[in-house]
């Protein structure tokens, strides 16, 4: 099969794109996917350029075209167990079931579907571990993957590919953090890196909550943003506090961190909750503890999700209550420009891979 390897960390040039691929084959309690479409996330990019080592204490875009000197193997992959090369990365994936493994009902072959980026099944489903579906295990940049059938979720609605595969990572994540911090009706929510695949995803997942929206992205933005349901929106680099006011928000939902993680402390509220799922503006930053526990925030790292988190994600997209932005569309063997695009931040919303269609693997025949 057509797909792209990851074959070590480092630069674009660890993007290998193949035509001579082994097709996987489904084991007892998973199913193989024909994969039609696959989204560009930050956490493919970072895990190829090792940007989760201890080692590197700068933001993602430091090291993204060539990658990262600083960064060890031993600790380089999110969850900080080396990373098996060669790996087909890929967190997002939409595609029919073509075929099953011994245990999984027949039936399932037709189904489209999106497959959870967190797997919770090959870790037992013990709590706070989970392999993330492209990095422990082979991911959605082929033509065919195979998944565990329990966390393939068909969907029936009528967005495209494309729209769906925009779904897994980001609007999961995004909805991780809003389910972990709480987020109800009538609350004010800050969110930082408002144009990328998570904090676009997150600006409807908070309005369908009910919440009040303040998006911090670049000025160019702005009305796209307020297209997708946010209240008002924030120039980047600019003083949140000058803008918002001290302790004026309830909830922060932060996937910048760098520089202006202090601020965001200094516009919550008392008793105000602080979700974090990313640092692409710079994993180091300056915290005074005495913001942290004479207002009384709650802090919350946002990574393992509850199983409930993608199950309501489905249940918007099949009751019609989220839409997501999809930015631009690529071949995945441009998955170099999508990546580069992606890094520029010159388009708000999901940029995606459309998987060219193959053959039937022997293993259907």
């Amino acid at each position: 099969m057509t797909g792209v390897v990851l074959v070590g960390h480092g630069g674009f040039e660890k993007l290998e794109y193949r035509t001579d691929i082994p097709v996987p084959r489904p084991a007892a309690g998973e199913v193989l996917i024909r994969v039609a479409a696959a989204g560009i996330n930050n956490t493919d990019i970072n895990t190829r350029i090792g940007w989760y080592s201890k080692g590197v204490t700068t933001g993602t875009e430091n090291g993204a075209t060539q990658g990262f000197q600083s960064a060890q193997d031993a600790d380089a992959s999110w969850s900080g167990v080396p990373l098996s090369f060669p790996r087909i990365q890929g967190a997002d994936c939409c595609g029919h079931i073509v075929a099953v493994g011994d245990g999984v009902a027949p039936e399932r072959v037709g189904e489209r579907v999106i497959v959870r980026n967190m797997l919770r099944c090959y870790v037992n489903y013990k709590p706070f571990e989970c392999w993330t579906f492209g990095s422990e295990c082979d991911g959605a940049f082929a033509q065919y993957a195979k998944a565990p059938s329990r966390e393939t979720y068909k969907v029936e609605c009528d967005w495209s590919d494309v729209e769906l595969a925009s779904i897994p990572c980001a609007y999961s994540t995004a909805e991780g953090m809003l389910h972990r911090a709480g987020v109800r009706e009538g609350e004010h929510v800050v969110i930082t890196g408002a144009s990328g695949g998570v904090g676009s995803a997150a600006i409807p997942l908070a309005k369908r909550r009910g919440a009040f929206v303040t998006a911090i992205a670049g000025r160019d933005k702005a009305q796209q943003l307020l297209n997708l349901g946010a209240d008002q929106v924030l120039p980047r680099g600019e003083s949140i506090v000058a803008k918002l006011g001290k302790e004026s928000i309830d909830v922060a939902i932060d996937v910048a961190a760098g520089p202006g993680f202090p601020e965001l402390l200094d516009v919550l509220k008392k008793g105000g909750r602080y979700a974090v799922a990313g640092a692409i503006a710079g994993p180091i930053v300056e915290l005074d503890v005495r913001t942290l526990y004479l207002k009384d925030l709650s802090f919350f790292g946002c990574t393992f999700q509850d199983d409930i988190v993608f199950e309501n994600l489905v249940s918007y997209i099949e009751r019609g209550e989220i839409r997501p932005l999809v930015a631009k569309t690529y071949p995945l063997n441009q998955i170099v420009e999508a990546q580069q695009d992606f890094l520029s931040k010159s388009r708000p919303g999901k940029l995606v891979l459309v998987i060219p269609n193959g053959e039937s693997p022997a293993c259907l025949n």
